[in-house]
């Protein structure tokens, strides 16, 4: 089964669960990257990407290879910006029609996820969701135990 990681981060911690998760299946790295994206760092980074994600915004991507219609399952990661999957993602979603997909869904956080995942299960509807999971800071909290936690889960959505 050919199999694809797309994903987006910010801090590095969703790079860090798609990077676990590609070497354990086997599978190819899509890193999705808004074009001329700022950074921003303490208070005014979660004001940028909250009020972003809030107006549900779609920046324009930097063209990607590969294909993500040349594969069978696709895992789809985002950070949470406000209780939502994050405006790279959601241009990712609006522009890329992916239907009758095998997908599996990830989110890092560091707070509540609220219904990022259920968001996004509604927004991928035509496609079968095997599976959702969520990873709290993976870069700060115990490395090698959400790197296990991503291996046992990437596994599992194999054989789903």
């Amino acid at each position: 089964m050919k199999s694809l990681v797309v994903f987006y981060s910010y801090d590095g911690n969703t790079k860090f669960i798609a990077k676990t998760i590609a070497q354990t299946v086997g599978a190819d790295l899509l890193q999705l990257k808004p074009v001329g994206e700022k950074r921003w760092w303490g208070p005014l980074k979660y004001l940028f990407g909250g009020r972003q994600a809030t107006l549900k915004l779609t920046p324009e991507l930097e063209p990607f290879k590969p294909n993500p219609q040349d594969y069978d399952l696709i895992f789809i990661g985002t950070p949470v910006w406000a209780w939502n999957y994050t405006p790279a993602i959601n241009s990712f979603l609006t522009n890329t029609k992916l239907t009758n997909k095998k997908i599996a869904l990830f989110c890092s956080c560091g707070g509540q996820p609220e219904k990022t995942l259920d968001k996004m299960t509604e927004r991928l509807a035509g496609n079968k969701i095997l599976g959702t999971i969520i990873f709290k800071e993976p870069l700060k909290y115990n490395q090698e135990e959400q790197s296990n936690r991503a291996e046992q889960w990437a596994l599992s959505m194999i054989k789903a």
